[in-house]
């Protein structure tokens, strides 16, 4: 995320975008040069970078298949919705239940036009595009298109999927995350994701330190314990806050070291 929050701003190909950023990990061609060297800066320090981002990618799938399958929720707010790839949650959802509804929200004009174009919904359901900032949920909660699309008297599958490390300290992550969690009803599910530097070695983290900060990024990976705030209040879902990669993995998956991913994930009910 960067710091935008109006639909007018303008896309700046001189400035690392994370959602960009990640989509050239997952070998997506909706990048630009400073995005893939930011990327390959991180990845000589980082190496297992690109499946970092695969294993989140599979962690939101799972998630979205479970709360869709299992639980019965049928519309989704997917905040940090990142450029379009295969099986997004709309994708997901609608495979299971074709009626479900699905808002996305980011502040990358880039992604809002690419989501606008390709995330098509199927007949029976609905989506929305808002280009809003999660650093500002009352914008979202407020936006016509999340009340046209999302009925918030029934519960709601709300996505936060590796975009809470670029919430820094000061910007209070954990209120933000409170104030959306507050407009949601009792039976909605929160899924979220979030970078971790818990057992990487020192050298190692200055190193994605000064990686990220070269190329202008800027990002806040938290501890289980920090991760764990945010679910406070909340039903944490069986296995609670685990590595993504195993979170409910399909049968034959392979597990990754969780020191390749750095990612903790975990989904939760709200009372």
């Amino acid at each position: 995320m960067s710091d935008t929050t109006s639909p007018v701003n303008k896309i700046d190909t001189s400035v690392v975008h994370p959602a960009r950023r990640y989509n050239y990990w997952l070998g997506g061609k909706d990048n630009f040069a400073v995005d893939r060297e930011s990327g390959d800066q991180v990845a000589a320090v980082f190496p297992t970078a690109m499946q970092a981002a695969r294993e989140n990618r599979r962690f939101l799938q799972r998630a979205v298949g479970f709360l869709a399958g299992e639980v019965g929720i049928r519309q989704f707010l997917d905040i940090g919705t990142g450029l379009p790839t295969a099986d997004n949650t709309h994708e997901v959802a609608q495979r299971i239940a074709p009626q479900s509804r699905i808002v996305y929200v980011d502040n990358d004009p880039l992604v809002m036009a690419h989501a606008r174009a390709l995330l098509t919904s199927s007949p029976e359901g609905k989506g929305a595009y808002i280009e809003r900032d999660l650093r500002d949920p009352a914008a979202i909660l407020d936006a016509p298109e999340l009340h046209d699309t999302l009925d918030l008297r029934e519960p709601v599958g709300l996505m936060l999927v590796a975009i809470l490390h670029f919430v820094r300290d000061f910007e209070d992550p954990y209120g933000v995350v409170a104030r959306v969690i507050e407009a949601l009803p009792s039976g909605s599910y929160v899924v979220m994701s979030h970078g971790t530097y818990d057992g990487v070695p020192a050298e190692t983290v200055a190193a994605l330190e000064h990686a990220n900060a070269a190329s202008g990024g800027q990002s806040r990976p938290r501890s289980r314990d920090e991760f764990a705030r945010f679910f406070t209040g909340l039903e944490l879902v069986d296995p609670g806050i685990v590595p993504v990669g195993e979170w409910r993995p399909a049968p034959g998956d392979r597990v990754p070291d969780p020191l390749d991913i750095c990612m903790y994930g975990a989904v939760a009910r709200i009372p």
